[in-house]
């Protein structure tokens, strides 16, 4: 439909409004996407908390523009430094540059429009993980490919000085990570409070590798080549625990969603640790394997009751199970994360 205060577009229906779409065209046209007598179509992609998002159509091409927000879009006071879209568009040709298929292609980005532009990969070819596993659809090779490009990416940028310097974000990574998954989450559970400011502080200190920080299945497409990330605003050089434990948690939670498939998201769960721990290299497996077993129960508490709980836990019985869970291995942590998807078990099969 015409949007008349931005004449120069054709702009659907969405979240955004006139001033960011203003935006977004003066980037097409800085950026020389866009001819000056171009017209070109704007759909407002939903799903994100983070950023706004355009597929834009512009006659023979097809591509997204992404531009961060200050505000986050959860109903607390969220608010993080736009900067991150430069790290994010860096975090992607930093992972490109280590496994090719891995990430979208990079066309165009302005930092200080927090804008960039990256090829629109369809659907119909790159499914959503997110989308397959609540419809049942559990690969467990496709979770091992998750696993094995993550530990490629960790390994390759781990202990190097420049990619630290490059990713020295804790300025963004504590506000839009630490804080609202670990901090938050410590209080409301002032019995807990200790043990997960301890965690947020020490998190925050291990400097070790490139992490993407927001390794959801919602973030991962399925490729023909493998997975492919998105959605790398949190892009911090730190600890690789946390990709991993975050990124486990959600095949943890998906048991909730599909309680009738809890055995194959635990298996795929299995499949991607395993692929994972089986390549790190850069410290001793059991050593890194600690740290993210710490990680998993905190992050599922804080997917029940820090700034951003997940969507389709709503019932009161199912988030006491994974307080209950999640409360017991927060004060008695334990060292491998078997042992805390062994506990999940138990807890599924009690119910």
């Amino acid at each position: 439909m015409p949007n008349t205060s931005v004449p120069t577009g054709v702009i659907d229906p969405g979240p955004c409004d006139a001033e960011s779409t203003a935006g977004v065209l003066t980037f097409l046209r800085n950026a020389g996407l866009l001819g000056g007598d171009g017209v070109p179509r704007l759909t407002t992609l939903t799903g994100g908390v983070a950023s706004d998002i355009w597929k834009i159509e512009t006659g023979d091409r097809v591509f997204v523009v992404k531009r961060a927000r200050a505000r986050l879009r959860v109903a607390q006071e969220w608010t993080v430094p736009v900067s991150r879209n430069a790290s994010e568009v860096a975090w992607m040709r930093t992972a490109g540059a280590v496994v090719p298929d891995a990430v979208p292609k990079i066309l165009a980005d302005d930092p200080a429009a927090s804008a960039f532009a990256m090829e629109f990969l369809d659907p119909h070819d790159f499914p959503v993980w997110k989308t397959e596993l609540a419809q049942g659809r559990i690969d467990c090779a496709f979770a091992a490919a998750v696993g094995r490009t993550l530990a490629a990416i960790h390994a390759a940028t781990a202990l190097s000085k420049s990619v630290a310097e490059r990713f020295a974000n804790d300025a963004v990574f504590h506000p839009i990570r630490l804080e609202p998954y670990l901090e938050a989450t410590a209080r409301v559970h002032p019995d807990l409070a200790s043990k997960l400011m301890a965690l947020s502080r020490e998190t925050l200190a291990t400097k070790i590798a490139l992490v993407h920080g927001d390794v959801s299945p919602k973030n991962i497409l399925i490729g023909s080549k493998g997975p492919v990330f998105l959605d790398a605003e949190c892009a911090w050089f730190g600890d690789p625990a946390f990709d991993v434990a975050f990124c486990l948690n959600h095949l943890f939670l998906k048991c909730i969603l599909l309680p009738s498939a809890f055995d194959r998201f635990l298996k795929a769960f299995d499949a991607l640790a395993n692929a994972y721990l089986e390549r790190v290299t850069w410290e001793r497996p059991d050593v890194f394997e600690r740290r993210a077993a710490r990680l998993l129960p905190a992050l599922m508490l804080g997917r029940i009751d820090g700034k951003s709980p997940v969507e389709y836990i709503s019932a009161e019985r199912d988030k006491a199970r994974v307080r209950g869970v999640a409360s017991a291995f927060i004060a008695s942590p334990a060292a491998t994360l078997g042992e805390i998807r062994d506990g999940w078990l138990e807890q599924l099969r009690r119910d």
